[in-house]
C-alpha cells in the first residue's frame, strides 16, 4: 500500500512538473502580446495628437505610425512563436 502511493505520488509530481512549464510559457506569451498592445496603442495615441497639432502632416504620420506598428506586432508575433 505504502509502494502504491508512493508511486503515485511521484507520477503526480512528473505530471505537476510539466503543467508548470505549460503555465511558464503561456504566462509569458500573456506578456508579449499586453507588450505589443501597448506598443501599437502609444503609437496610436501619439499620432493621432500629432495629427491635432498639425493637420497638414496626415500623410506622413499615417506612414511612419503604421510602420511602427507593423514593427511591434511583428516583435510581439516573433516572440510568440520563440515562447511557444
Amino acid at each position: 500500500m505504502t509502494m502504491e502511493l508512493l508511486s503515485m505520488a511521484q507520477a503526480a509530481a512528473g505530471h505537476a512538473a510539466e503543467a508548470a512549464g505549460a503555465v511558464h510559457g503561456n504566462f509569458h506569451a500573456a506578456i508579449v502580446g499586453f507588450g505589443a498592445a501597448i506598443g501599437v496603442g502609444l503609437v496610436g495615441s501619439k499620432a493621432a495628437e500629432a495629427v491635432g497639432r498639425n493637420p497638414g502632416a496626415f500623410g506622413n504620420i499615417l506612414t511612419i505610425s503604421i510602420i511602427g506598428m507593423a514593427l511591434a506586432e511583428g516583435l510581439g508575433i516573433l516572440a510568440f512563436f520563440v515562447v511557444k
